[in-house]
């Protein structure tokens, strides 16, 4: 039978194929063959990581306040208006002024005893110096030391924070790898670690060492480590006996290239949401440390001891404690906001 009398119904193929089955000069391609469609690249995990997290907008809204206060924080000396240590007694207490408000509380009004008043007329201030979020009981500008105290605040939270992310990948990994009596005494040391009270053991580093930055960002990484070994260790248990590290160690791979090629690629996710979710927490840890008192020293601002001289006169003053307990939430909000993001980005098993 000739390629002219078979229906063209046979040869609907993706392919056009010969009739003799040779790629030759002779060959009679057959007609009406389909085309292949295009093909399509697959997304690796971290691009479809990263599509599910653009999906997100809570999540993108919440990086783009956190990059805003970053830069914010860390430009502190450019944009603070005024010292922030220098003290001027005679605008002690006054509240927010911005030009332009007319809006009780902004425009340099304050309530004393149910009447409105104007603070800055009473303290003689000129009107074209203001004070934008007001001053505090030296007459120190608290824009000023808001911006400097967030800065601190965040520097001792991500340094805390990548301290913890090295120890305790480090400790977990050589925990869940070497196995056997390494593994147990390993844990036995963390068990010990963990057994004393996070509060109590941060609060006797910082009583030992004279206080400052590094006091705080050493005591907070000796307590906050032990969860993210432990959640390290445990996904390692789970990986290091999968058939494609079982076959590196049978070819003889070291241990220290299965952690670093073989482990690690696949807990990275669960590590940097682990991370993003202690920051916050050590921005809350150190505030707390610096409200009670045992944390950053005056004059030294931080949003701890900006809540500590806030609380005293809130009823009076209250924009004083108003101001960074904001600054707090936010910054608080949006970290776990964004950790919550990259979490649900990073799990194969979310559906669009």
């Amino acid at each position: 039978m000739s390629a002219e009398n078979i229906p063209n119904e046979l040869f609907r193929f993706r392919n056009p194929v010969s009739l003799t089955g040779a790629s030759g000069a002779g060959a009679t391609a057959l007609p009406n063959a389909m085309p292949l469609p295009p093909k399509v690249a697959s997304l690796t995990f971290t691009q479809d990581a990263f599509r599910r997290l653009r999906k997100n907008r809570a999540a993108l809204g919440s990086l783009a306040v956190l990059l805003v206060i970053i830069l914010t924080a860390f430009l502190a000396p450019a944009l603070a208006p005024y010292d922030p240590n220098e003290q001027h007694v005679p605008h002690a207490n006054l509240p927010p002024r911005i030009p332009g408000f007319s809006v009780k509380g902004l425009n340099g009004y304050a309530q004393m005893r149910g009447v409105w008043i104007d603070r800055y007329a009473a303290a003689e201030v000129p009107d074209t110096l203001n004070y934008l979020l007001g001053t505090d009981e030296y007459g120190r500008d608290i824009l000023s030391r808001s911006l400097y105290g967030t800065r601190i605040s965040l520097t001792i939270a991500v340094i805390a924070a990548f301290l913890d992310l090295t120890i305790g990948v480090c400790y977990g990994l050589a925990s869940a790898l070497k196995g056997g009596l390494t593994d147990t005494v390993l844990q036995r040391i963390l068990e010990v670690i963990n057994g004393i009270p996070s509060l109590v053991l941060v609060v006797l580093m910082l009583l030992i060492f004279s206080p400052g930055m590094v006091s705080i960002i050493l005591a907070l990484t000796l307590s906050s480590w032990i969860p993210m070994a432990r959640m390290v260790r445990a996904q390692t248990l789970r990986i290091k006996n999968l058939e494609y590290v079982l076959a590196a160690r049978a070819l003889g791979t070291s241990s220290v290239k299965i952690a670093l090629f073989h482990v690690l690629p696949n807990i990275a996710g669960i590590v940097v949401v682990r991370t993003m979710f202690s920051i916050p927490t050590a921005i809350f840890f150190e505030t707390f440390l610096s409200f009670i008192g045992v944390g950053m020293r005056i004059p030294n601002a931080s949003l701890g001891t900006l809540l500590n001289g806030g609380y005293k006169v809130f009823r009076i003053f209250p924009w004083q404690m108003w101001i960074p307990s904001i600054i707090l939430c936010v910054i608080m909000l949006a970290f776990n906001l964004f950790a919550d993001g990259l979490r649900d980005a990073f799990d194969p098993k979310m559906k669009d």
